[in-house]
């Protein structure tokens, strides 16, 4: 199956499960979610396979074991594509408020953390990816990640690079809201433009990040 685009069935589908997160809903609504969501997703990760390589779809059911919110099901559908690391890649959302696509590093490990700001505080290597970073932005994609709300420890206040210090993963994206050619295959060409350009970013943090050297949690 090729990708043509984000049917308009889905944008509601969504709208429908934010006002009704529930197991009522998804049952009525499951055929509007294989169609209209999961397919054209699933269409679209085949088309950039072959440069992006696997792909994962997250499931659409939510993790409540743990948390206060107990609503069943994501009001979203991700996936991603595995760059140069545990947690380190490509990004890709559909929701009610359209598009979304991203790249960079999403779920640290404590060594990661330590290696990235080793990086950081290297002057050649932090001050690289300060203009990557630099870059990105002026193209309009916003910088984002998990970030501490002071200075790590073992670095003082004057850094030249103590905001990049602060984060604990890091990554940027751009968010679309529901244009008429979501509904066409440019959503493809939005996504892949997207993601080339940040390869640069991805190939850094490949190199100076990497994969976590920590067992995994059973």
């Amino acid at each position: 199956m090729s990708f043509g685009g984000f049917p308009d069935e889905g944008l509601i589908f969504y709208e429908g499960l934010e006002a009704d997160n529930s197991k009522a809903y998804w049952s009525r609504h499951k055929e509007v979610y294989e169609a209209a969501v999961k397919a054209p997703m699933l269409a679209l990760l085949e088309e950039l396979s072959g440069e992006f390589g696997v792909s994962h779809l997250f499931r659409p059911h939510r993790d409540v074991r743990f948390g206060k919110d107990k609503s069943p099901y994501k009001t979203h559908q991700g996936a991603y594509f595995r760059g140069a690391g545990d947690g380190i890649g490509y990004y890709v959302q559909f929701d009610a408020d359209g598009l979304f696509a991203g790249a960079g590093w999403y779920t640290p490990a404590p060594d990661q953390v330590e290696r990235f700001r080793a990086a950081v505080d290297d002057e050649k290597k932090g001050e690289r990816l300060a203009a990557v970073l630099d870059e990105l932005t002026a193209a309009g994609l916003t910088v984002e990640g998990d970030r501490l709300k002071t200075r790590p420890r073992g670095f003082g206040d004057g850094h030249p690079r103590l905001d990049l210090l602060r984060h604990r993963s890091l990554h940027v994206g751009r968010r679309w809201h529901p244009e008429d050619w979501l509904h066409t295959p440019e959503a493809l060409d939005r996504v892949r433009l997207l993601w080339r350009s940040t390869s640069d970013l991805v190939d850094w943090l490949g190199t100076h990040v990497g994969p976590t050297d920590m067992p995994r949690r059973r």
